[in-house]
């Protein structure tokens, strides 16, 4: 395995920039200003057509939050999911990198942008998750 293979990255989801500053962009109505990560035809806010892409804030408030303590078959739990408010935008994402109870995490903590490995495939190429963790 060569040096490239091995440090090769793909992000898990396509709005997750990697590099050396990691972060998230958002499809922008021209219109209207709403953001949106999933590709849009049309603005669920003004019915606008045109979309610009914009950088979104790595830094960002806990808005709300849930302790999830049942999933799936093979998720690992208990784990903290969030709805964070990055400048604005509001991005869903789990709090990672630390406990998973209200000791830890409470409405309005500072939070910033952090990814981490999903694992990594047979050709030498890592998967890249994110997550928000306490600022």
């Amino acid at each position: 395995m060569t040096d490239t293979a091995a440090s090769a990255q793909v992000p898990l989801v396509n709005y997750l920039v990697l590099g050396d500053r990691p972060h998230l962009v958002a499809n922008q109505c021209t219109n209207c200003g709403a953001r949106f990560f999933d590709r849009r035809n049309a603005c669920a806010s003004c019915s606008g057509t045109s979309f610009e892409k914009v950088d979104i804030a790595t830094e960002g408030e806990v808005r709300s939050f849930t302790i999830v303590t049942l999933a799936a078959p093979g998720v690992p739990v208990p784990f903290v999911a969030a709805v964070i408010d990055c400048g604005g935008t509001s991005v869903r994402a789990n709090i990672i990198n630390t406990p998973p109870d209200p000791d830890h995490v409470k409405l309005g903590m500072r939070v910033r942008l952090a990814t981490y490995s999903l694992g990594t495939d047979d050709q030498g190429t890592e998967a890249i998750g994110f997550g928000f963790e306490p600022a």
